[in-house]
């Protein structure tokens, strides 16, 4: 299980979420730029994730998650969305033997890309998809910084950021707002959760009764 627990405390893609709540269409859970993420989309991939736990016997109590599975799994697919706009905005092009040298890479620090994607809180259906987005998003770092070391990294960094400012992330106030104070106290991504319901409590120690 320590493999596949969650990493979700920094963004995805180290992109800076711009977010807020507000109207939209219905049936949408968040509007990313001019793309929308559906209530829907948002259910099918909370099944997948779970069916994926269950099948790696992980329960969600156990992964740390900083919020509920469906809280989680919304801000992912918001955040990797606004990834995959910069890159396509940026023109970066990423060709799938590049997709396979990360997939690869990533798979020798010891766990699948399907253990991978259930540590970010990512339906594994997704994985070559972020795959593919991570190596843009570094791409662009490197384009964006002019270089590799580390002060270009550091302006490479303040470019993306923000870029990505420039593509808001706007969620339906019916699943809550975002947590734009979290701190190492209160790590919640989102604040009154509205339709989502509180996240999974740790298991408590049963006591032994008193004899």
């Amino acid at each position: 299980m320590k493999s596949i627990r969650v990493a979700v405390a920094a963004a995805a893609l180290a992109v800076v979420m711009t977010a807020c709540s507000s109207p939209m269409e219905a049936g949408s859970a968040a509007v990313v730029g001019n793309e929308r993420i559906s209530a829907s989309d948002l259910t099918r991939n909370v099944q997948e994730y779970e069916a994926a736990l269950r099948k790696a016997g992980v329960q969600p109590d156990q992964m740390g998650l900083p919020g509920s599975v469906p809280e989680v799994v919304l801000y992912q697919l918001a955040n990797v969305k606004q990834a995959e706009q910069l890159v396509r905005k940026a023109g970066v092009r990423v060709s799938e033997g590049e997709v396979d040298q990360a997939i690869d890479a990533a798979q020798q620090q010891g766990a699948t890309l399907d253990q991978n994607m259930l540590s970010r809180g990512m339906a594994p259906s997704l994985g070559r998809d972020y795959m593919r987005i991570s190596v843009g998003i570094q791409k662009l770092l490197q384009q964006y910084g002019g270089g590799t070391d580390e002060a270009a990294q550091q302006r490479g960094n303040e470019r993306l950021q923000k870029e990505a400012a420039t593509i808001s992330i706007s969620f339906n106030p019916r699943y809550g707002k975002i947590n734009q104070q979290r701190t190492e106290e209160n790590q919640a991504l989102f604040v009154d959760a509205g339709r989502f319901g509180k996240a999974a409590e740790p298991a408590q120690p049963q006591q032994q009764p008193q004899g």
